[in-house]
């Protein structure tokens, strides 16, 4: 099954040249890639978030296998969806699911679901994939969409996912896909998502967690966040960095009510 782009020509360019030299154009380093365990990125519109989420990729090195975690903004179908079979289109062409990985994790990780109907229509992930096309050809992925789930589930999801990463040897990228703060006064936002970043840059998942529920902040992906954590820790990862945070404000110019931005590295 081919699952066929569902926002294309509204969060990003349907136009597969146009879209190849915008994200390029983000992706641009003088800095060679380097190896990493995972990434957050956000994944709103490329006008507002693309500089953000190319910036952040453009310094890691992405392997031939990325798992990709999001957030299910629409909430529908199964909080733990693994997207198991078949590829994913974008303009930039199809990039197969990888499914020998993919049904290894379903048999050996409770709460996993092989079901795609979380995944239609849903943009977090397929916002990002462009970014990872661009900077590997040869990609395969592994999606999986995320409802909300307590901080004890996403502790079991990391140490059974980690475990069968770490089994298998190879390595995967982590990609987390999540906005910070939506529709509050930038200076509020700034505030809020310090806290929650700086427990993601202490890799305190369990921290994060609670922070953002306390706080109340509007952090779309903190399960993805909090996961992506999780996973990278039972693969050894010690260091996070944020590369670049920022808000809507900072390209419509309006900072009464905005949507924060932040780009983190986990190595």
């Amino acid at each position: 099954m081919i699952r066929q782009p569902a926002v294309s020509g509204q969060f990003y360019t349907d136009d597969p040249y146009e879209l190849r030299q915008q994200v390029e154009l983000f992706l641009t380093t003088d800095q060679p890639g380097k190896p990493a365990y995972g990434v957050m990125m956000p994944h709103a519109g490329y006008m507002y978030s693309g500089a953000i989420a190319g910036e952040t990729l453009a310094g890691v090195d992405v392997p031939d296998t990325v798992l990709l975690l999001g957030p299910n903004h629409r909430g529908i179908g199964h909080p733990c969806a693994l997207y198991s079979q078949g590829s994913w289109k974008t303009p930039l062409g199809e990039v197969p699911i990888a499914e020998t990985m993919a049904q290894r994790l379903l048999d050996a990780v409770p709460h996993l679901t092989g079901e795609m109907q979380s995944h239609q229509g849903e943009h977090s992930l397929e916002v990002l994939l462009p970014f990872l096309q661009v900077k590997n050809p040869n990609l395969s992925i592994i999606p999986l969409m995320l409802g909300p789930l307590s901080f004890s589930i996403l502790q079991q999801l990391g140490a059974g996912i980690g475990a069968v990463l770490k089994e298998d040897g190879g390595r995967v990228l982590i990609v987390a896909s999540s906005d910070m703060t939506h529709y509050e006064p930038s200076s509020v936002a700034r505030k809020k998502d310090q806290l929650a970043l700086d427990a993601l840059l202490q890799l305190d998942a369990e921290a994060l967690y609670h922070q953002v529920k306390s706080e109340r902040i509007t952090m779309c992906g903190v399960c993805a966040a909090v996961l992506m954590v999780e996973i990278c820790q039972a693969l050894g990862a010690h260091h996070a960095r944020l590369i670049r945070y920022g808000d809507s404000g900072d390209v419509s110019g309006d900072h009464s009510a905005v949507v924060g931005y932040a780009g983190v590295v986990v190595d």
